[in-house]
């Protein structure tokens, strides 16, 4: 075995926030501590002095549609419209530079913040880019605009000359959606999915969690996605396929017939906020409707208890309060079915979750849920001026994406973009989960960062080769039925030969609060070993993300004693 220790650096880890040294055996981590028994532990290692480099973990992307992104990046992309006006003066642009596509397909107009207040029509495409088959999908995806060639294929209706501006949505996007991608051609898709995994490798992003499904962009893509990923050298890509199942049998089946490694991801219950799909209990406050259903509680139920029987992981993407609602009556019901135990092992998911309430945030962490969030949703379309205050009224919109009651309550948080609705900016989504537009909701920089470089993979599925980013082995389930660590895999110092910190005390707040220093002598600096127990600063490091520190200061995160670590 060969072992490289580095020394006198600043080592980022949760679970060991003094960490100095760390040894890595054959390219694994297999230690985490100080620099004094790091060397005893040690001693035949090849030595490298960091000088007080910093070490962390490097980005990982749960949730993303890699041949969307890439088509942003290398086609027509829409996001920086200021206007409806801009927006088509961009695609007839795009059409004189593009004669020879057989599609215009551009992504990422907003016309919320539009001064037309309107999405393009058939008439303005018509009008840009003329004879041309044109798919423009709004920037969360859920709604398009198409040119009327498009339209009759796939069955759905052709408005008439002049009709007002009316986005698909549904079933009718998603026949549009499919007939539009038949018309991109397979060099123009392989080029875009190199574009977007080379987009995440260069922003420091080593894996990213590919959210396929038969409406978002069919098997053959989902399967070659993860072809490409993996191949050495690539970016990682682990596949979450959204399509729900009945049975046990049925979700081995899909798993092994998509190459998948879960069955979540995109499996929807309902649509998003801005193309005003997003289910809801109460009408939303500039429309009558209260969004769009698309697995009814039964079918959730069923899927999640099939999966949780099969020993996959499965999620589920809810946004609206609605939605939310019928996520953790899945949960509820599949925890009574086959116990909490069963279902907190599985680290099942639940994708956005933006408008969830502390009671159901609290089921979510009692079985083990990890919520994949996006925080830069909140820095486009938060605030009291922003598009959730439109769409859903001030009040409504100031408890969306609530990461710090999710994190408080005990659920894993993993920070992604949804790309190529916001960015592969990790570093972006760090900054707005930190400032958020509601302070009670935001995270401290450390809880953000950790959040932003996990992995929750659950328990990986026989065969499907997914690197060594998920830990071989589940964690046991604790007799409460959470599992025995915060997020998967184990935290560093549960899957290597380091020590674990438990915090001790229980200080019954919402945020952290000052603590009184301990004397000097009793302080990790002062022992022998590394410690193992530590009451300073923060008592809840996991739900905080802070690490403890020996003397007062200001309140810096959220926590609570039922984020487990009491």
């Amino acid at each position: 075995m060969s072992t490289t220790l580095l020394i006198g650096g600043r080592i980022h880890s949760p679970s060991h926030p003094y960490a100095t040294a760390m040894a890595v055996v054959d390219g694994t981590v297999a230690w985490l501590g100080d620099d004094g028994p790091a060397r005893t532990l040690h001693p035949d290692a090849e030595v490298v002095d960091l000088q007080g480099a910093f070490v962390a973990p490097a980005f990982v992307d749960p949730h993303v549609h890699v041949t969307d992104t890439g088509l942003a990046l290398t086609g027509l992309d829409l996001s920086a419209a200021a206007s409806l006006a801009e927006c088509l003066g961009l695609l007839g642009a795009y059409a004189r530079r593009h004669p020879e596509a057989r599609i215009i397909w551009g992504h990422g107009w907003d016309d919320s913040a539009w001064p037309e207040r309107r999405a393009p029509s058939a008439d303005d495409l018509e009008h840009s880019a003329p004879g041309r088959d044109v798919y423009l999908s709004r920037i969360d995806e859920h709604s398009a605009v198409a040119s009327r060639g498009l339209l009759a294929p796939a069955g759905a209706d052709v408005p008439a000359e002049g009709a007002p501006a009316r986005p698909l949505h549904g079933d009718a996007h998603h026949a549009v959606r499919a007939r539009a991608r038949q018309l991109l051609d397979a060099a123009q898709l392989d080029r875009a999915r190199r574009a977007a995994l080379d987009s995440a490798a260069a922003h420091g992003i080593v894996a990213v969690h590919e959210c396929g499904g038969p409406d978002i962009a069919g098997a053959d893509d989902f399967r070659a996605v993860l072809a490409l990923g993996a191949n050495e050298g690539s970016v990682a890509v682990r596949g979450y396929w959204g399509e729900a199942v009945a049975t046990a049998e049925q979700a081995r089946g899909l798993l092994a017939e998509h190459g998948a490694h879960a069955l979540g991801g995109d499996l929807f219950l309902d649509g998003a906020l801005g193309s005003r799909t997003a289910l809801l209990h109460e009408p939303y406050a500039d429309h009558a409707g209260r969004g769009t259903a698309h697995l009814d509680a039964a079918a959730a139920a069923a899927h999640l208890r099939a999966c949780t029987e099969a020993g996959i992981q499965a999620g589920f993407h809810a946004i609206g309060d609605a939605a939310v609602h019928a996520a953790t009556a899945a949960f509820t019901a599949t925890a009574e079915e086959l116990g909490g135990p069963a279902v907190a092992g599985r680290a099942h998911r639940i994708e956005h979750a933006e408008l969830v309430s502390r009671a159901e945030a609290a089921i979510l962490g009692r079985f083990g849920a990890v919520a994949s969030v996006q925080p830069a949703f909140d820095a486009l379309w938060g605030g009291p001026d922003g598009m959730y205050a439109e769409r859903l009224g001030a009040p409504r919109a100031a408890q969306t994406n609530p990461f710090a009651v999710l994190a408080a309550e005990g659920v894993t948080l993993a920070i992604g973009s949804d790309a190529p609705v916001t960015a592969m900016d990790p570093w972006a989504a760090i900054r707005a989960a930190v400032n958020h537009s509601v302070d009670d909701h935001a995270l401290s920089p450390r809880a953000a960062f950790t959040a932003a470089t996990r992995a929750p993979g659950g328990p990986p599925a026989s065969g499907t080769g997914w690197p060594a980013l998920c830990s071989p082995e589940p964690t046991p389930p604790t007799p409460s039925g959470r599992p025995g660590s915060s997020w998967w895999p184990p935290p560093p110092s549960r899957s290597h030969a380091g020590p674990r910190i438990r915090a001790r005390g229980c200080p019954r707040c919402r945020t952290c609060r000052p603590m009184r220093p301990r004397p000097a002598a009793l302080r990790p600096s002062a022992r022998a070993g590394p410690s193992t127990r530590q009451t300073d600063g923060c008592r809840h490091p996991r739900a905080c993300g802070t690490s403890p520190s020996p003397g007062p200061r200001p309140s810096h995160g959220r926590c609570s004693p039922s984020a487990g670590d009491c």
